[in-house]
């Protein structure tokens, strides 16, 4: 099971899909804003000169000593939301991270961004 104080460890491990193929390394986190616990991370997918790191939802995450099982299928993570390398996230993509992964998005309650990275 996932547990969200841990989730620095989890840095650097393989992410596979919900049929145990490996989909890319994670990079880093996201976490909501409103409540302070991690909510999506980016997986670092491609080759050599092509890499970029991509959106996918931490709910549902199973972890092992060796890889996090995320609940998406691989060609749904490949198809979602990414950014290059050293990019940032913009705050306008965040309702299109949401939307391709079926989930509601709000904005903070003071209309501030909803996803923080760390």
């Amino acid at each position: 099971m996932f547990e969200p104080e841990n989730i620095r460890e989890w840095l650097g491990l393989n992410v596979v899909d919900q049929d145990g193929d490996k989909v890319g390394t994670l990079e880093s986190y996201y976490f909501d804003t409103a409540t302070e616990k991690p909510a999506f991370a980016t997986v670092q997918m491609g080759l050599l000169g092509g890499k970029r790191l991509t959106f996918v939802p931490l709910e549902g995450v199973l972890t092992s000593p060796k890889y996090l099982k995320v609940a998406y299928g691989k060609k749904v993570i490949k198809d979602a939301p990414s950014i290059d390398t050293d990019g940032e996230l913009e705050a306008s993509k965040e309702p299109e991270i949401y939307q391709h992964y079926g989930l509601t998005y709000s904005a903070g309650t003071s209309g501030e961004r909803r996803l923080g990275r760390r």
